[in-house]
């Protein structure tokens, strides 16, 4: 029997290094967290201590580790051992052995280690099994829909959507007895998707709405988007608009804003709590509506949220929207999503069109937290530069050319 240790980063790279110096009928005996290295026991790493052994010839020598085991560990091989050999052979690295047979003094807790032993490698073999069978799925695409899932990736939709699109792609070849070329595999995925979109794409802000409130984080572009939507409102509608704003923690927030309603003739009043509220309806009384811009902040803090949120109180009717920087990354926009849905928010707005050429976080939004996109907002033309959002002329800008990607 031949016995080694391995000091790695992780499991999966003890793997490999097991199948090249003890072969494929090497057995993983035991694992642990341990830490190394560091300065006068400070600044220590935490790596993954491996034991591995394979069985030999009796006459062959018994290849110690380099540092000697510690009792427990010597406890958990003797034991594993002596059950292999009863069994008569040894379990393959890639499968995980068969539970040895406690003898009656056996710690619970060298049972949990050994447990942990098997869970280890079980974790393992069906990550490999997920792996072999992603790049065995590739290989069966054909090459319009590889470059599509390609084009996927680079617009980061997630997997489970671009999987999907896949799979729905494949069983409509299937119905139409032949193979998608590239044009053909762009056309029908735009079909897909908006028809995915469909429930979403006729979101609107309520026009019986009378007060409507703007959140988001810093610098994604509610002051500005604000402005056009009430230029819309005051030169395309000819409603009498008002502004409120909360943004006190920036003084520029409050001055852009104050030039905006300068501009439009709109009337603004600032508000530093909930309780200046009633105040600043009172005097917006006779304006046809009313449009507020939040303080920006850090939204991942629920403590945060619910500060803004105790702002959104009116007796009139009104609505709020979350403002979205496509800048911004889909992770940190999927938390804030989450957090603001809890009280009800389901309409989005998104901003910094002209920014970016990743869209991806738009679908993703949509199809995982069920938002409403109302707009979508470019530039710094008031009031020109926002519009709508039409699911085609979304789909366009996801899949692109197909003739070009």
């Amino acid at each position: 029997m031949r016995v080694k240790r391995y000091v790695v980063n992780a499991l999966p790279e003890a793997v490999s290094m097991i199948r090249t110096d003890l072969g494929k009928d090497a057995v993983i005996l035991d694992t642990k967290e341990i830490k190394v290295g560091g300065f006068m026991g400070m600044f220590r790493k935490k790596r993954m201590e491996v034991i591995a052994a394979i069985e030999s010839d009796a006459s062959k020598q018994v290849e110690l580790p380099q540092r000697k085991p510690s009792p427990e560990v010597n406890a958990v091989v003797e034991q594993i051992l002596q059950t292999a050999q009863r069994a008569g052979a040894a379990a393959a690295v890639m499968e995980p052995p068969s539970p040895p047979q406690p003898a009656p003094l056996v710690s619970e807790k060298r049972m949990e280690r050994e447990q942990f032993i098997i869970n280890e490698i079980r974790d393992l073999r069906e990550y490999m099994v997920k792996l072999s069978r992603q790049q065995s799925d590739l290989h069966s695409l054909s090459e319009p829909l590889i470059a599509l899932k390609e084009r996927l990736q680079e617009q980061e939709l997630e997997s489970e959507w671009s999987d999907k699109l896949i799979e729905a792609l494949q069983e409509s070849e299937k119905n139409a007895g032949r193979v998608y070329d590239r044009l053909e595999v762009w056309n029908e995925s735009k079909r897909i998707l908006v028809e995915w979109l469909r429930p979403y794409s006729n979101a609107e802000i309520n026009r019986e709405a009378r007060v409507v409130h703007f959140v988001g984080p810093t610098g994604v572009g509610k002051t500005t988007t604000i402005a056009k939507l009430a230029a819309e409102q005051t030169i395309k509608r000819g409603r009498n608009v008002g502004f409120i704003t909360s943004d006190t923690y920036r003084i520029a927030a409050v001055d852009q804003l104050r030039t905006y309603a300068n501009i439009l003739n709109v009337p603004l009043e600032v508000v530093f709590s909930p309780m200046d509220l009633p105040k600043a309806y009172k005097a917006l009384s006779e304006r046809d509506l009313i449009l507020m811009d939040t303080a920006g902040r850090n939204f991942r803090s629920e403590l945060h949220v619910s500060e803004v949120i105790s702002l959104l109180q009116s007796n009139e009717p009104n609505e709020t929207v979350l403002v979205l920087s496509l800048t911004g990354k889909t992770t940190d926009m999927a938390i804030i999503a989450e957090r603001f849905s809890k009280y009800g928010i389901q309409k989005v707005l998104f901003t910094k069109l002209d920014e970016t050429t990743v869209y991806g976080a738009i679908m993703n939004l949509v199809l995982t937290h069920g938002l409403n996109p109302t707009h979508l907002a470019s530039g710094q033309n008031v009031p020109d530069d926002i519009e709508r959002f039409k699911a085609g002329k979304y789909v366009d800008l996801l899949l692109g050319d197909a003739e070009h990607e």
